[in-house]
Order: structure tokens, then sequence, then C-alpha cells
């Protein structure tokens, strides 16, 4: 077995990998920098209610819901570059018109749009990563780009709280349209022919319709296929599943958090920038510390611990007493990113093992769809919550629910996630007839 280290020095010896690894990087910096900011802008600024509060998820998960597994078919027949780089083109624009929006009720409708948007961006890259890559150096990369977005938790919040007290939320929002910009600007150097055997490899790629091959699959034939693909494999399905109970139940109080420093902490909007840069650290640590071990630790480990420490780091939250000192939050926010640093890359990378190339795209697509569905009744069903009973209360109690669905996965971890054979790949694709 290939030591990481090594693995590492091969993939990022990948020219056209570290251009896209790049891009992300810069996309998703900006976008702490924009979360961030519109959070304090909406909560601390506009004093914003925790059910009004949950309404941005709900406009953020609405377009993902209704274009999710059609942006992975999209993804698998289109030129995953070209797609990637008009998405950021247009997150940009859409980016700086949030800076014209007077109120709320204008700001939901241009992060529904601009979530329409990065809905097609998700699975492009995720695909296009696989088509990079080779087989041995999956684990690596999805490493890579959980560490790539753990680190931005660290550094986009303590640099968008650093330009909160100086300047503006808008300059946070300018600046995350900017990284947007660099993005694009970095994928426009990475050669396509780079991502052409990846490409080829999807069903339904362009090429077959104009080299004599045969005709594109129809969209609505490769969705189908996606969805079976995915019933038809335990692990993929049970992975989902898991996933979707805990999502479930951390969306409730995922945008809630702005609520319970109002409570804890009124007059400190800058210790919610610290447990966020807190929980980047955590994350950080324990994706090095699962880099190391490789394979070696079991999917039921890496999803089940993941949730468990989730869960313990947000009940341990919801205990806090108001006027609460830096320490304990900053205590905590390392046990929430450890949690979700361990459970996002171990999602990953079992989706992408478990995935043959031609399926990736519809794949990614369709878990986004099934995980942002949750979105849609769990934050609302949050804000009436933490309306009702107040955000401690709430927070203990939820926490404490992850933590059992994360213990429930490592007890049963066998059953869900069994040492089988692997996934079978599917039926070959045809094209339709007539």
């Amino acid at each position: 077995m290939t030591h990481p280290s090594a693995a590492g020095r091969g993939l990022l010896a990948n020219k056209a990998y570290r251009r896209v690894l790049g891009a992300y990087t810069f996309a998703v910096f900006g976008d702490w920098f924009d979360m961030i900011a519109i959070q304090v802008l909406v909560a601390y600024r506009w004093g914003a209610s925790p059910l009004m509060l949950a309404l941005i998820p709900v406009s953020l998960a609405l377009p993902g819901i209704a274009f999710g597994s059609f942006a992975g078919v999209i993804a698998d027949r289109v030129d995953k570059l070209k797609l990637m780089r008009l998405c950021d083109l247009a997150t940009a624009l859409l980016t700086a018109s949030l800076l014209l929006a007077p109120n709320l009720y204008a700001l939901l409708p241009l992060l529904a749009l601009r979530s329409a948007v990065s809905s097609l961006n998700v699975p492009a890259q995720q695909a296009l990563t696989r088509s990079l890559v080779r087989e041995d150096q999956l684990l690596q990369a999805s490493s890579l780009n959980g560490l790539v977005n753990q680190s931005s938790k660290i550094a986009g919040p303590l640099l968008g709280g650093l330009t909160l007290s100086v300047l503006s939320p808008g300059w946070c929002i300018a600046l995350n349209a900017v990284l947007r910009l660099l993005s694009c600007l970095l994928l426009l150097f990475v050669r396509p022919e780079a991502a052409a055997s990846g490409s080829a490899r999807g069903a339904g790629a362009p090429a077959g319709a104009g080299d004599g091959g045969p005709p594109p699959i129809p969209a609505r034939q490769m969705w189908r296929e996606g969805w079976s693909f995915i019933l038809r494999s335990r692990l993929l399905r049970n992975t989902m599943l898991f996933g979707l109970a805990g999502t479930l139940l951390i969306q409730i109080v995922d945008f809630q958090f702005a609520s319970l420093f109002l409570a804890i902490a009124p007059e400190r909007d800058e210790l919610l920038g610290w447990l966020i840069a807190a929980a980047g650290a955590g994350a950080v640590g324990m994706i090095a510390l699962m880099n190391r071990a490789g394979a070696k630790l079991s999917h039921g480990v890496r999803l089940g611990g993941g949730y468990a420490m989730i869960g313990a780091a947000i009940a341990g939250l919801g205990l806090l007493q108001p006027g609460v000192d830096a320490l304990p939050v900053l205590l905590l926010g390392l046990l929430l990113g450890a949690g979700n640093g361990m459970f996002m890359v171990a999602f990953s990378y079992c989706l992408q093992k478990e995935t043959p190339p031609a399926m990736t795209g519809r794949v990614f697509g369709i878990q986004s769809m099934v995980l942002g569905t949750v979105m849609i009744v769990a934050p609302l069903l949050g804000g009436l919550l933490v309306g009702l009973a107040g955000p401690r209360l709430i927070f203990a109690g939820l926490g404490a629910l992850i933590a059992v669905v994360g213990v429930g996965g490592l007890l049963l971890a066998g059953r869900l996630w069994p040492a089988a054979a692997p996934v079978q790949s599917p039926p070959p694709v045809r094209a339709a007839q007539g």
C-alpha cells in the first residue's frame, strides 16, 4: 500500500488537479466570508427572528432539491471544466448582486438563484476530480478537498470577523465575488485535454455523438439509472440513509447558531466566528489523523464516530451559560470540527470509492438532492422550536439525539457497512430507441 505522503506528492504533481484544487480553495474561502457576513447582517444588524433565520437555509436548499439529481446528469453529459467556469462566473455576478439587497425578502431570492448555480458546480467538481486522479489517489483527493474546506473555516471567519470589525458585511460579500472570479480565472489555465479521458468515460459524454458512436443518452434515462444504481448498492444506500438521519437533526440547529450566541453572548458577535474557526482547526487535525491512518478505519468508525462527536459538541454548546468565556466555545468548536471532518471526508470518499466513473456525477447530484431535501422542513422546524423553547434547550436535546445516531452507527457498523464484495458496476448503458 502506498504511503500517504508519497501518494500526496504524486497527487499534487498532477498540474490539472492542483489547479482545480486551487480554484476550489478560492471558492470555499469566499463562501465562508460570505456566510458569516450574511448571518451577522441578518441576525445582528437586521434583528431577524429564529424563524426568519431559518428561511436562509430553505432558500439555499430549494434549488438543490429541484435540480440536484438532474444537475448530476448534466455534469455527466457536458464538459465539466466549462461548466465549472460558467458556474464560478455566474456565482460571482450573483454574489455582487447581494450588495443591492435592502432586506431579507430581497436577499432570499438571490441566495436561491445562486444556490441553483452551485447545484451544478458540486457534481461537476466531484466528477472532474474523479477523472483527474488515479483510483489509489481517491482517498487522498477527498482528504485534500476536505482539508481545504475545513482550513477555510479557520482563516475565513477570523479574516471575515476582522473585516466586519472595521468595515461592513458588504465588504465580505464583495470579497466572495472577487474570489469566485479568481477561481474562474484559475480554471482557465486547466487544459481541456486533462479531463478528456474522464469525460469520455461518462455515460452519454459528448464524444459519442460526434465520432460515429451511439447518440447521447436521454437525461431521463440517465437519471433513472443513477437512482437504480444507488438502490442496488447496499453500501451506498445505507450510507445515504445514515447521512440523511444525522443531517435531518443537524439542520434543525445549523442556522440557529446566531440565535444561540445572541442568547449567551449578545454583546460578543465575534464568538460565532471563533466557534467556526475552532471547528475548522478541529477538522484539519482530524483529517490529518485520518490521512495517516489511510484505509485502516472502517466506514462505520468514521461515519458513526463523526456523528457522535458532532452531537456531543452541539449538546455541550446548549449547556453553556450566559456570559460564557471564549475557552469553552473554542474547545467545543474543536470537537465539533473533528466530528465534521471525520464524517464529511468519510462520506465523500465512500461515495467516490463505491461509484464507477460513469456514475459519479449522477450519484453526487442525487446525494445533494436527497440531503438537501431535509433543509426545507428541518430549518423551519428549528426556527419554530427555538422560538418556543429557546436555543439552549433545543441545542442540548438535538445534540444528544445526534450523538445517539452516531453511537448507533458504531454499534451497527458491521451490518450497515459490511466488508463485502465490491459494488457491482451498472449494466451497459444503451441509448433509447426511437
